[in-house]
């Protein structure tokens, strides 16, 4: 792929832009509520475009199409269509209480309702999440930076593209806060919605014109079989004999990423955590110039939730059909240091061989079979010159190969059964090898294919060159990855400077003090983004997006329950919310050490359940006298918007109607 002079303009018109337009309408700051809350004036429409803007990078186009490319296939899109039915009822059940109460952080609110040590405690482990979900986003973007960039002939480390986009998130998050933020947003998140729908377009539009044999992912068994199609259907028709299985939204019950169990409860406590309670995503709403303004904001982010899987999860899965040779060759740097110790410590394995400098030819000329060349080159100069593209070629430099030492205690481990088909000879090693030690000690992880590639193969394979498109894509993509970075950001350093520093440091700040305090932690934090988003390129992270989701449950399923307790039973003591939150995190560490197995959505059910038990339990046994009462503490108009409750349900009404069409039983089978 190349960049036209065209993409050039386009790239950095929209660029420039978006920087502009955020800075020049949030000019004039003068405290902390106009930094971290935009003065506490938005409007439905810019509340709305930047909820999407603010979640449909990370999560979405990289994450979630890699994860639409696997055996999961349209199942993720439960992500997005539960989303649209929590919006709904965030924004009637909790969006009142939050306003009424006039808070600028989630943390706060559990003050209000039970303590301080509560609010602490989810402040403390916010920021720590915080931390990893920064890392994902600036790890997501330069991973696509890095495919595209090596799709162009140009190496660009992670690290520097890691660069890249903190900077510009940290320009304008820093010089306008959560304004800047939404502005931003409203280019990036209309941007968004149609370049999904531009690479949709094309994407359906190669498949038509696809070769008749191509690689599909088997949606009960995980394997990667070879199938062909009729050269006389249309591109539809192809997708659809192709992917048919894994157009079901419903997963074995077995699946260990998202098994249909996990719709019954598990999924839907990321859900309530990620869009009612999470700093980032609500502090837009907090934000809303009143009640019926955020509530309108709400219902039209859950609509274009409704069109989100169209433009993102359906490419992805033709991104697998499509390029699942290029995925599998993008997993090669990450599995070489794994092959190496795994030949290192079975010399006598039939899986791998190893040769010394090889030539090109010998490269090219390796069969695309089972086996795997371990191809070890003298320097790496030596190997950039040499070695070329290859799925079952793992090239290492000599220094590199003598540093890495056989580990009998070392259980190899691959992620999905896609291995299986990609290397059936290691893959019965394996299982024997690993069964001989135990499972005990350290995990080296490796995969088949690299599926978080899906959204850059798309780019950089389907789009046409020399049109300004694949500049005007790319622009809005890492627009989104910089917008999601910049909402973190700014609920980052809201969180520390009202929740810990204004809170217990200095309570006496100013608000000229609290703003420059929100500009400086928004620089510290994009520091840390930077650094630790490089630190996500090791393959044991097979998918960026499960790595999200799993991190969040050592506080979402504790700080949903005892948000919803303490709003429904106002006479729950106040000192449950603190002992809510650790149970929660102990035991959901507990379960993800001692049961590893266990699905990370029904490990959070289970968790949920222990904790909603845990504060019955204390509600009976240490009631208060006077039940709690949210005092108002707010100027904004707080009237319930009648046209929103109609738009809400209809919205509710659709998704159930889309569960039932794609499920084993739906109309469309």
């Amino acid at each position: 792929m190349t960049f036209s002079v065209l993409d050039y303009i386009v790239f950095f018109g929209f660029i420039a832009a978006v920087l502009l337009i955020g800075t020049l309408k949030s000019r004039g700051e003068k405290g902390g509520e106009d930094f971290f809350l935009a003065g506490r004036g938005l409007k439905w429409w810019l509340i709305g475009f930047s909820l999407i803007a603010a979640n449909i990078s990370t999560e979405q186009f990289v994450g979630m199409s890699g994860n639409a490319a696997s055996h999961i296939g349209l199942a993720i899109a439960s992500y997005e269509w539960m989303a649209a039915i929590v919006l709904v009822i965030v924004a009637f059940f909790l969006l009142p209480f939050f306003l009424r109460a006039g808070i600028y952080t989630m943390p706060e609110f559990l003050e209000h309702r039970y303590n301080q040590g509560a609010r602490f405690v989810m402040a403390l482990a916010t920021l720590a999440i915080y931390c990893l979900l920064l890392g994902a986003v600036t790890y997501s973007g330069a991973l696509t930076i890095k495919s595209l960039g090596g799709n162009m002939g140009m190496d660009i480390s992670l690290f520097k593209g890691s660069v890249a986009i903190g900077l510009i998130a940290m320009f304008y998050v820093a010089s306008g806060g959560l304004k800047a933020c939404a502005w931003a947003d409203l280019l990036q998140g209309s941007a968004l919605i149609v370049g999904g729908a531009i690479i949709l377009f094309f994407a359906m539009d190669k498949m038509g014109n696809a070769d008749e044999l191509t690689k599909v992912v088997d949606a009960t068994s995980g394997k990667v079989v070879e199938q062909t199609f009729s050269a006389d259907k249309s591109a539809l028709e192809r997708f659809w004999s192709l992917n048919k299985e894994r157009m079901n939204m419903f997963l074995p019950a077995s699946d260990m990423t998202l098994p249909w169990t996990a719709l019954i409860i598990g999924l839907w406590i990321p859900n309530f955590y990620y869009w009612g309670l999470n700093q980032y995503i609500t502090q837009r709403t907090l934000g809303s110039a009143s009640l019926a303004e955020g509530q309108k904001g709400i219902v039209f982010a859950a609509a274009m939730k409704v069109v989100v899987p169209f433009v993102i999860v359906v490419p992805g899965i033709m991104a697998f059909n499509l390029f699942a040779g290029n995925m599998q060759v993008a997993a090669v740097d990450g599995n070489t240091p794994v092959f190496a110790q795994y030949y290192k410590t079975n010399p006598d394995t039939e899986a791998i061989i190893v040769d010394k400098s090889p030539t090109k030819e010998e490269i090219q000329s390796w069969p695309k079979e089972d086996q795997v060349m371990l191809a070890v080159f003298d320097t790496e100069e030596a190997l950039s010159e040499t070695y070329t593209n290859h799925p079952y070629v793992y090239p290492i430099t000599q220094e590199e190969y003598k540093n890495i030492e056989a580990n009998e205690n070392v259980e190899f481990v691959c992620h999905d059964s896609s291995v299986t088909s990609a290397f059936p000879t290691l893959s019965k090693e394996l299982e024997k090898y690993n069964a001989s030690i135990g499972g005990k000690s350290e995990k080296k992880f490796f995969l088949a294919y690299k599926y978080d590639t899906a959204l850059a193969q798309l780019l950089g394979g389907v789009l046409p060159q020399n049109t300004g498109l694949t500049g005007f894509v790319l622009a809005a993509l890492l627009g989104a990855v910089v917008s999601s970075l910049a909402a973190l950001l700014n609920a980052a350093s809201t969180i520390f400077s009202m929740d810990i520093f204004k809170k217990y440091l200095n309570p006496g700040i100013s608000q000229d003090g609290i703003l420059k305090l929100g500009r400086i932690s928004v620089l510290v934090f994009s520091a840390i983004a930077i650094f630790l988003a490089p630190q996500l390129g090791n393959p044991k992270f097979s998918s960026i997006f499960t790595v999200i989701q799993e991190g969040q449950g050592i506080l979402s399923p504790g700080v949903l329950a005892v948000f919803a307790f303490g709003l429904i039973s106002k006479k729950a003591p106040r000192y449950a919310g603190l002992v809510g939150l650790v149970l929660n995190a102990v035991v959901y560490i507990g379960l993800m050490l001692l049961v590893p197995e266990l699905n990370f959505l029904n490990r959070m059910a289970i968790c949920l359940g222990l904790c909603l038990v845990a504060l019955t339990i204390m509600r009976i046994a240490t009631p208060l006298k006077e039940p709690v009462q949210i005092k108002k503490n707010t100027t904004i108009e707080l009237d319930v918007h009648s046209g929103a409750k109609i738009a809400g349900a209809a919205v509710i009404v659709v998704v159930v109607l889309l569960y039932f069409l794609f499920s084993p039983i739906g109309l469309i089978r």
